[in-house]
């Protein structure tokens, strides 16, 4: 936490050492902030707040992909003739425990086009979903659950 609010500091003596209090040059302190935190993170970053932020990005990156990358296979879908998806409930057994890390989880899900999260089990074992395209396979749809999401933000989150 206390290198959080460092970063945060930093970031604000960038914009009132620049005299420009804009939302712009608010980011650009907190890229700089992050760089100056790479360089002498050894010395002070024992909780891995640098590394964590690293896994922030990619796992934003990931779902930006992800959501893109849906959004144009159900456009397709909507815009041809004829029905051409396979779709189904699928238990998703968690590997993430808390939470937060079930709400990201279920909330990513949920925003992707073509994927719904409906239910946790009472357990905290299992997210059930509605998936339309499991032509491949409940299998590959768990797989790629698991292997994409999960893991980014169970990286994140640890």
């Amino acid at each position: 936490m206390k290198i959080f609010l460092f970063h945060i500091i930093l970031a604000l003596v960038w914009t009132a050492v620049t005299a420009t209090f804009s939302f712009e040059n608010l980011i650009i302190g907190l890229i700089l902030g992050y760089i100056v935190l790479l360089v002498v993170g050894p010395a002070i970053d024992q909780s891995g707040y640098t590394r964590r932020v690293y896994k922030a990005i990619t796992l934003f990156l990931f779902f930006i992909k992800e959501l893109f990358v849906s959004s144009i296979r159900v456009a397709k879908d909507v815009m041809r003739p004829g029905f051409h998806m396979k779709s189904g409930v699928v238990a998703i057994p968690l590997d993430v425990t808390g939470n937060l890390e079930i709400t990201l989880l279920a909330n990513m899900i949920s925003l992707t086009p073509g994927t719904l999260s409906l239910e946790v089990s009472d357990d905290r074992k299992f997210l059930y979903i509605h998936a339309m395209y499991i032509d491949e396979g409940v299998d590959q749809v768990r797989h790629n659950i698991k292997e994409g999401m999960e893991q980014h933000i169970m990286e994140v989150m640890n």
